[in-house]
């Protein structure tokens, strides 16, 4: 059984992680808040280089020329910002992840410590229920593990095609920019 000091120390803990991830999300706020003012920055001072420099164009030729010229970096910038995005949008996730699973694995434990310690202090005849009891966390840690771990191979495999999918765009605006 827990006592009133294991419960005040568990409450504080889990505040104490409500907390930390509280900070966390605030700070992936704050980086994607920094990422769209930098790209907004920086397409305001593009924007006013390529109109000057098609304002300058003296034919249709230099103007399809330019326009080659812009898209190439459209799209490598363009990638590039995703993938900042995607970087900040994981790493987030990630510490959330972490603090669930750690306080699954701390809950787990206290569940198990319970449950031994009413195996131990229950009355005669009664071990075949305390083993199907035992049984049945075993089977439901195992089950918690599986799913975390495809979890993990799904995500894994969905950064694998944000990658593959990023490197194919930038390769297709390089091969469109040179046809033209």
């Amino acid at each position: 059984m827990m006592t009133v000091e294991q419960v005040l120390a568990t409450q504080k803990a889990n505040v104490e992680t409500l907390l930390g991830l509280t900070a966390k999300a605030f700070e992936g706020v704050e980086k994607i808040v920094e990422l769209n003012m930098s790209a907004s920055k920086a397409a305001l001072a593009e924007t006013s280089e390529n109109t000057k420099a098609m304002l300058s164009v003296k034919d249709a030729q230099e103007l399809l020329a330019l326009q080659s010229s812009l898209m190439q970096p459209l799209a490598e910038k363009t990638a590039a910002y995703s993938r900042h995005l995607y970087e900040i949008a994981t790493g987030t996730t990630s510490e959330f992840t972490k603090a669930i699973e750690s306080q699954a694995s701390e809950a787990q434990q206290n569940f198990t410590d319970i449950l031994e310690s009413a195996g131990k202090n229950a009355p005669a005849g009664s071990e075949a229920a305390v083993a199907v009891m035992k049984s049945a966390v075993a089977a439901a840690n195992n089950a918690l593990e599986s799913v975390q771990k495809a979890v993990k191979q799904a995500t894994d495999v969905a950064e694998s095609n944000f990658t593959a999918m990023a490197n194919t765009a930038n390769a297709s605006a390089k091969s469109a920019a040179k046809k033209r």
